[in-house]
């Protein structure tokens, strides 16, 4: 294929752009224990004209999906000073970012979407106990309109946009060739067929986040939790590796497991539908947001993340004429795709893309919720549309409830 074009962003010294501070990475822990080991991919190696080079790039994706679910991304393109760049911008919104605008863009997840800002203040869109992260989400509709942006960011748009569309016309879109090709699929299948188009990021949105210490009451309440377990409910998530060590992924033998530091590396997520899609080939691991080792506790972490959506009027169901499950069949170990195939030999219909990824999102439980903390490390797996008004909730190892919720799709159409 054609060797991928680098990066090349538009100039931060543009006229009319205010200065912006250098973002400088905080220190890593020295904690050695509890560390996962992820397989590293070199995506320029897609690139090169030696077939031998390739094949073996393919098994090492194949592997590293089936096994983990998570894997590092090196050389895709973008520089460590031009992503260096980005969590400059991300840190200069944190800290120019007007009380007007934060009360102006104030997001409401029972819309089904993270758009705009969050607060500091739980999930939900009236203030519950302080959790101590705060978001900014774009989705389409910040693209497309400059005053649901904040304003100290309009300036740099030209470079966010950029990054953006870079990540999914060039990195995503190799990404899923590689996944493709595992699945022995023509390289654009995913890209063509399950992948959402028309914007920076399609159906999906980029994340500027930011996690700051929390107070002794907040840490008690959450039990350390920043984030509760979960598995995407899209395509492919993008996360930039960070220094402070929050992200951890649930382990084959049952236990949690940070995910190291590497300096410029993505970290690749598989989602929910990409594990349908592939029939149980590629897993969608459980993963959460911790509180650090003891020498991170007082560090501030701020994070970029792309996730990326499939087309959400679809139905998710295993690529059939994937040579792979055609000679191999379906994989029913775990997870999403083993409720997936459960539920639909029961004749239960599944949810489209959309209405998953809204009913996860309006569900969302803030971490310091203590009733949910009990559940511990069995949280939420997959859902089905009982029927039109009602969506049946799934939590391994503690059957199964019933919520009722009106029809997302005749409530937030559009």
């Amino acid at each position: 294929m054609t060797p991928a074009a680098p990066f090349n962003p538009p100039s931060p010294n543009l006229p009319g752009k205010p200065f912006v501070p250098e973002w400088n990475p905080p220190p890593v822990t020295k904690q050695t224990e509890s560390f996962a080991t992820l397989k590293s991919i070199d995506l320029s190696l897609l690139d090169s004209e030696d077939p031998v080079v390739v094949n073996r790039l393919i098994q090492q994706v194949k592997i590293a999906i089936r096994d983990d679910g998570f894997l590092f991304l090196e050389n895709y393109g973008v520089s460590l000073e031009q992503l260096h760049r980005q969590f400059a911008l991300a840190q200069y919104l944190y800290n120019n970012m007007s009380e007007e605008d934060k009360e102006r863009l104030l997001f409401d997840p029972e819309t089904g979407r993270w758009s705009g800002y969050k607060h500091p203040y739980g999930f939900k869109r009236h203030r519950g106990p302080p959790d101590g992260i705060e978001q900014f989400n774009f989705y389409t509709r910040e693209w497309n309109d400059p005053s649901r942006i904040p304003t100290c960011l309009h300036p740099f748009m030209d470079e966010i946009t950029a990054f953006c569309n870079y990540l999914t016309q060039s990195v995503n879109r190799r990404l899923l060739t590689l996944f493709s090709r595992v699945l022995e699929l023509p390289d654009d299948y995913l890209w063509e067929n399950v992948q959402s188009h028309g914007s920076p990021t399609g159906e999906g949105y980029f994340r500027h986040a930011l996690f700051r210490p929390v107070q002794k009451e907040t840490q008690e309440a959450s039990k350390g939790l920043r984030m509760h377990g979960h598995t995407d409910f899209g395509l492919t998530t993008l996360l930039f590796s960070v220094p402070v060590s929050c992200l951890q992924i649930w382990g084959r033998d049952e236990k949690w497991y940070y995910v190291p530091y590497k300096p410029g590396a993505l970290v690749i997520n598989i989602g929910d539908t990409l594990e349908i899609v592939s029939g149980g080939h590629f897993k969608a691991t459980r993963h959460r947001v911790y509180k650090p080792p003891a020498d991170q506790l007082n560090e501030e972490r701020l994070s970029l993340v792309l996730f990326n959506s499939s087309v959400g009027e679809l139905r998710m169901q295993p690529a059939y004429e994937s040579p792979l499950i055609q000679r191999e069949g379906c994989i029913e170990e775990q997870g999403v795709y083993k409720e997936f195939k459960r539920l639909t030999e029961a004749g239960q219909l599944v949810p489209s893309n959309r209405e998953w990824r809204e009913i996860q999102i309006a569900t969302a439980t803030d971490p310091t919720d203590t009733d949910h903390n009990r559940i511990g490390v069995h949280q939420l797996c997959v859902i089905s549309v009982a029927s039109s008004s009602q969506y049946l909730i799934l939590i391994p190892g503690h059957g199964s409830r019933q919520i009722m919720v009106q029809s997302w799709t005749q409530r937030h159409a559009g």
